[in-house]
């Protein structure tokens, strides 16, 4: 079926949205397996256009999985809207030029995106998203070949290096000793994601974060060992749909001290400040098309210098 809401999926899915790692890609195809009301559905997304061809296999209604679908690509956004907003912000006004029909790549699974999150902190998009996509094979379900996330109560208990994995296996002279979270490449986040995990097992339920405002939900977040504000940030807008939230990094500072202020030195806090109270609703999209018009049109090129 054909969605009539423009988006450039691959723009979109390639963009590095901390939500989860691009979906597999079979001919012309995106597909990748989604829980919907808790059964496991497998969508199937391809470019039509500028609209979305959308096809899925499962026991859910065509209603449940437009709704779902609609919800991950954020398809209900007024991109027309978002476009004059931009135009009106001459710091702004060239970029629908470079990220025509990008849109917020939305978390089917919260959990997901905090690892994934605290996955990205320090690393490529191209590192995290290949470890989260291991992380997906080694304790994930397969369903037709696609791997659905590990619940928090399954990644809390596993191992996280090597050592660990020896020391704890019930037959160690048989243990080669690839089961464990650094063998997918996380290195010295591992201990933070199964921490994470334990705090959404025993201390906070996913639920609630989405009943909170902003600032409650943003300092809780933080209480997770490992997040700090950008990444903080980050599973707010892709995990918790929060479009306030405007993860800042020293790439962002760099792009809103250029834009905004000069080229002076300003602090990431004050620039998340600054984004915040600037953009308003508006400042997940703004932060995302931020960076990749940066990407596309060379400023970024020119901000390494």
């Amino acid at each position: 079926m054909i969605i009539k809401t423009p988006i450039d999926l691959e723009l979109t899915q390639i963009s590095g949205q901390t939500s989860q790692p691009p979906w597999k890609q079979v001919n012309n195809s995106f597909k990748e397996v989604v829980q919907v009301n808790d059964k496991p559905v497998i969508f199937d997304v391809k470019q039509s256009g500028e609209f979305l061809d959308f096809n899925f296999s499962g026991e859910i209604t065509q209603k449940e999985a437009i709704s779902k679908i609609n919800y991950i690509y954020d398809l209900d956004f007024d991109l027309n809207k978002f476009y004059k907003y931009l135009s009106n912000h001459a710091e702004l006004s060239a970029m629908p030029e470079f990220c025509n029909g990008l849109r917020l790549f939305l978390a089917s699974n919260p959990f997901e995106c905090i690892i994934s999150s605290i996955c990205s902190a320090n690393n490529s998009i191209k590192r995290w998203t290949k470890s989260i996509s291991d992380i997906k094979q080694k304790w994930g379900t397969n369903y037709h070949d696609f791997y659905s996330f590990p619940s928090v109560q399954i990644l809390k208990d596993v191992f996280l290096d090597e050592e660990e994995e020896f020391d704890l296996s019930d037959n160690n002279d048989l243990c080669n000793c690839s089961n464990n979270l650094k063998s997918c490449g996380v290195g010295y986040r591992a201990p933070y994601m199964r921490k994470a995990s334990e705090f959404f097992t025993f201390e906070m339920d996913f639920s609630e974060i989405q009943k909170m405002s902003y600032d409650e939900a943003f300092e809780t977040i933080l209480k997770v060992p490992g997040v700090g504000p950008k990444v903080a940030d980050c599973i707010l807008l892709y995990g918790f749909n929060f479009r306030e939230a405007f993860p800042s990094d020293v790439w962002i500072k760099r792009i809103v001290s250029h834009l905004y202020f000069d080229d002076k030195d300003i602090s990431v806090p004050k620039v998340r400040e600054f984004g915040m109270e600037e953009f308003g609703k508006n400042a997940g999209y703004v932060q995302l098309y931020m960076f990749h018009y940066a990407r596309k049109s060379g400023l970024m090129k020119q901000l390494k210098k």
